[in-house]
């Protein structure tokens, strides 16, 4: 019996300026065991987060995905029996979804390889078919690929170009009770922003890549943003009001994702500590999850019993 082990990890998109494009891979996972049986349809058996309230048959997302590879490469999906273990929170701006999606493109191309007419796909054809089900790589390319993307989209489809993050950032993920629809925060968004504000976005995004990758004393000034932040405020006081009181005392944090959790890029463990104090100190309550970068992305592993 073959079974395969899939690991994709939580992810933070915009990080401040680089609305829709850069995205960090964040070494906290959601994990899944795969097999494969002779009937059709699909069995999905949820622990952690979502367990008794995310789809346990076809309509699963996980089972979508993996259906969507197959589809597109004129395959029939076989019957699957999947054990998901969650930790990314589900609507906390932490890329859940765009895990879920990872998790099934990267076990269809794990099934396919191992298929006795094996097909294997390529980095290029699974970040398309992520994209294709998420809309938009920002999220899929760094829990795909790990460490810190840019993500765009050209005539040919999405691209992606991956990089190292130096080794002096220390990322604190604060994530509140509260959740936060993407589809909403999407819809606060203008049509149309003025043209100073445009500028102040590209200089603040190119001076960010800089800052993850060589020179992380520039990571305040690096994640300001005028794009889309503020646009959101109102419906998220409380990141709002957390976000200002954190950039007040000097830390570099911005809106997770869609929020309503919130990244901040510390530069040494203590002041990541002091960050944590502060959260602390909120009325609300926020869970302070300091880690790593993951530099893996998604992997997938098969088990032969």
């Amino acid at each position: 019996m073959t079974e395969l082990r899939v690991r994709v990890p939580a992810t933070s998109a915009n990080l401040g300026p680089g609305f829709d494009t850069l995205g960090l891979a964040l070494a906290y996972a959601d994990e899944l065991v795969a097999g494969v049986r002779p009937e059709p349809g699909a069995t999905v058996r949820v622990s952690g987060v979502g367990a008794g309230e995310v789809p346990d048959d076809e309509s699963n997302l996980v089972v979508r995905s993996v259906a969507h590879v197959f589809d597109r490469v004129g395959r029939a999906v076989p019957g699957l029996d999947l054990e998901a273990r969650n930790r990314i929170p589900h609507g906390r701006g932490m890329g859940s979804s765009g895990a879920a999606i990872v998790s099934g493109v990267v076990l269809a191309a794990g099934l396919l390889a191992e298929d006795p007419d094996p097909i294997h796909l390529d980095e290029d054809e699974l970040l398309r078919f992520a994209t294709e089900l998420e809309g938009h790589p920002d999220n899929v390319a760094p829990a795909l690929f790990g460490g810190l993307t840019i993500a765009w989209t050209s005539d040919g489809g999405p691209r992606v170009k991956r990089l190292l993050v130096h080794r002096g950032i220390s990322p604190l993920v604060l994530v509140p009770s509260f959740s936060m629809s993407t589809a909403l925060a999407r819809s606060l968004q203008p049509k149309q922003v003025p043209h100073e504000d445009a500028v102040f976005n590209l200089s603040r995004s190119a001076l960010l890549v800089a800052a993850l990758t060589q020179s992380p004393e520039l990571l305040f000034e690096a994640t300001e943003d005028r794009l889309h932040q503020n646009y959101r405020a109102e419906a998220m006081p409380a990141t709002r009001d957390l976000i200002g009181e954190l950039r007040g005392a000097g830390h570099a944090a911005v809106v997770s994702g869609a929020g309503p959790s919130i990244l901040v890029l510390a530069t040494d463990p203590a002041e990541r500590l002091a960050a944590m104090d502060i959260a602390e100190a909120h009325p609300e309550d926020w869970r302070a999850l300091p880690l790593a970068v993951d530099i893996k992305g998604a992997t997938v592993e098969v088990i032969r019993r």
